[in-house]
């Protein structure tokens, strides 16, 4: 039986410890699938598979998957799988995988009389893992064809996020900017309009904004939203509008999934 010491497990050491993970995954690139149902999406997607961790329990219900892995397939009991991780795994499976060279955004959006996204979302300075991994969600279910990221965002393959997204993030395509002083320029450059969401009520109403064939929706950071740049070079800030009672009770505005999720649906008005 193999002890928490394998060298084997190290891709899977200490899952919970941010900063060691981002530095981990981005030496060897890799990201860690958390689950049956993540796993199976991951694969399917196309991202090969490093090796697999998972208590004996779960080996028959992804003997498909493992088939062929051989020694890259790791069976441990729940104690040892707590160890190397550090917490419970519940879903008792995890799987290390390849990734992929991500595209440029140029790549991910084509050129303005390029067949490509029609409407996409752009995150800037988002830093909340989970955040992310939820808009890729609100994203994919709503019909959102690409997200576009600034180069602060949180990584969307990173395990929390790829678990609060089930997977999305392998169904949605996506790219980071190198350049957000510049990046709506691009943006532009490919043809978009560009409309900035803010919780300022004086903003146009989302279903008002005047929706081209080609629009980028701007969201901005968990705490502040978007820069100052952004929303003064954005071609039009939007707001959702808020109840009348809003203030009474003390809500001046949505957390950021439940805004995108709103924002994600006006979005695709007239698509």
């Amino acid at each position: 039986m193999i002890d928490a010491s394998d060298p084997r497990l190290a891709d899977y050491a200490n899952l919970r410890d941010v900063e060691l993970r981002k530095s981990l995954e981005a030496r060897h690139g890799l990201f860690v699938a958390e689950g049956e149902k993540v796993i199976r999406r991951a694969v399917a997607a196309g991202y090969p598979v490093r090796s697999v961790l998972l208590t004996r329990r779960w080996v028959a219900s992804l003997s498909d998957v493992l088939e062929g892995l051989g020694d890259r397939v790791h069976v441990v009991d729940d104690a040892v799988m707590e160890e190397v991780t550090g917490f419970p795994v519940h879903r008792g499976a995890l799987a290390a995988m390849e990734r992929r060279e991500l595209p440029s955004v140029a790549g991910v959006l084509g050129g303005p009389s390029a067949e490509g996204p029609r409407r996409v979302v752009v995150l800037e300075d988002l830093v909340d893992h989970g955040n992310v991994g939820a808009i890729f969600r609100c994203a994919a279910a709503l019909g959102v064809e690409a997200v576009i990221l600034s180069p602060r965002c949180a990584d969307p393959l990173y395990r929390r996020s790829v678990k609060v997204s089930m997977g999305a993030v392998f169904a949605v395509p996506y790219a980071r900017m190198t350049d957000w002083y510049g990046g709506l320029a691009e943006l532009r450059a490919a043809g978009f309009r560009t409309l900035a969401l803010t919780p300022d009520q004086s903003a146009t109403p989302l279903d008002r904004a005047v929706m081209t064939e080609r629009v980028a929706l701007l969201l901005g950071s968990e705490g502040d939203g978007l820069s100052s740049r952004w929303l003064r070079e954005a071609d039009e800030p939007v707001c959702i509008p808020m109840s009348p009672r809003a203030m009474d009770l003390g809500v001046d505005s949505l957390n950021v999934v439940a805004a995108a999720a709103i924002a994600c649906h006006g979005l695709m008005r007239g698509r």
